[in-house]
């Protein structure tokens, strides 16, 4: 289950940051993150499948075009199917927000997504290494690189949400595949 802890900037700049997790792990290898460096990138997303349902209808109309036409839906370009903090859930199901106990919609924190390898959202540093998404192989294939080497289900991810009104600020997350 994830587990949010929250340090003040003072606590993290006390303590060195650690070069490497200390084995033995106590959880599945397939649920500890490779070693990898962030780029944060900065970007605006709309929501996708929880649009009401008249503009969901015309969304998905104009959206047929535009793959037809450029080769990418709405679903895939307004928003990020990665892991990101804030943002839109990158939904791959139903959406599922959920209410905190107080009954405040809570809000989306964090999104841990199974893959990384969806090229339109990389940020630039990272569109030049192999496996990219960038790199198109002879056969025109994008090759697949999960950098991270998590695996969480069949290409969904975890969404973790909070709430702010509440003391402590609650969290609950969704798993999504």
């Amino acid at each position: 289950m994830p587990v949010l802890r929250w340090r003040s900037t003072v606590e993290v700049l006390a303590e060195p940051l650690l070069e490497q997790a200390t084995p033995p792990y106590e959880f599945d290898d397939d649920y500890v993150p490779q070693p990898c460096v962030v780029h944060p990138t900065g970007t605006v997303e709309y929501p996708n499948w929880d649009l009401p349902a008249e503009l969901l209808e015309r969304v998905g109309e104009w959206s047929a075009e535009l793959e037809e036409t450029v080769g990418i839906s709405y679903f895939d370009a307004f928003t990020t199917q990665q892991s990101k903090v804030g943002g839109y859930p990158g939904w791959t199901q139903k959406p599922d927000w959920p209410d905190c106990a107080c009954g405040i919609p809570m809000e989306h924190l964090l999104t841990i997504s199974a893959s990384e390898s969806c090229g339109r959202w990389l940020p630039v540093e990272e569109r030049t290494r192999p496996g990219s998404g960038w790199e198109v192989r002879a056969h025109g294939e994008h090759e697949e690189d999960d950098r991270h080497g998590m695996a969480m289900g069949d290409c969904g991810g975890v969404y973790v949400f909070l709430c702010r009104s509440c003391p402590g600020w609650p969290s609950v997350h969704r798993y999504d595949c």
